[in-house]
């Protein structure tokens, strides 16, 4: 039995991908370069962050295909994801950043064969997973920043999109958007 399978994880990246950029859309541009700590990233690096995620799979599975992540240079990923997100983008920049790159890993994971997506990938240390538990690690990992854009919504004095969506269900009024 099979519940979950690539379209799936495909569907689920289009929503949490909309919540992003609904996230993107609702803060001012006045406060992408807000950070909520000063070693944190800002608001506009953590979105190019979530925007350009997937190139990294692009490599290690499409460009690559990668039996192996020992020996990877994880450095080099991470310093050349930190070049990217430093660059100087507008808002609208970053938000067409956002769907477009989401589009196009959509569409990616939609071409991938299933006996790509089954292929067992050693992890460092040993263990191992096959690429659709890796690319599913894309989802969590944007999910997970997403969570971080979503306290700093509050620590801006943004009621997030989502809670708003719930209060206008709970009491049937018009949501606002502070």
């Amino acid at each position: 039995m099979n519940l979950y399978g690539p379209q799936h994880l495909v569907n689920g990246v289009r929503t949490v991908r909309k919540n992003t950029i609904r996230i993107a859309e609702d803060i001012p541009e006045n406060d992408y370069v807000y950070r909520p700590t000063p070693d944190s990233r800002s608001v506009a690096e953590t979105l190019v962050h979530i925007a350009i995620l997937p190139r990294a799979d692009y490599r290690l599975h499409g460009e690559e295909r990668r039996p192996s992540l020992e020996g990877f240079n994880f450095g080099q990923l991470i310093q050349g994801s930190e070049s990217e997100e430093k660059k100087p983008r507008s808002k609208s920049e970053i938000v067409a950043l956002l769907a477009t790159e989401g589009d196009k890993w959509c569409h990616w994971v939609e071409g991938l064969p299933e006996a790509l997506l089954s292929e067992e990938v050693k992890q460092p240390g040993g263990a191992t997973k096959n690429r659709f538990e890796m690319l599913l690690g894309t989802k969590e990992h944007e999910m997970h920043h997403r969570a971080q854009l979503t306290v700093v919504e509050r620590l801006l004095g943004i009621v997030p999109h989502l809670t708003r969506n719930r209060q206008t269900a709970r009491t049937g009024a018009p949501a606002s958007r502070a």
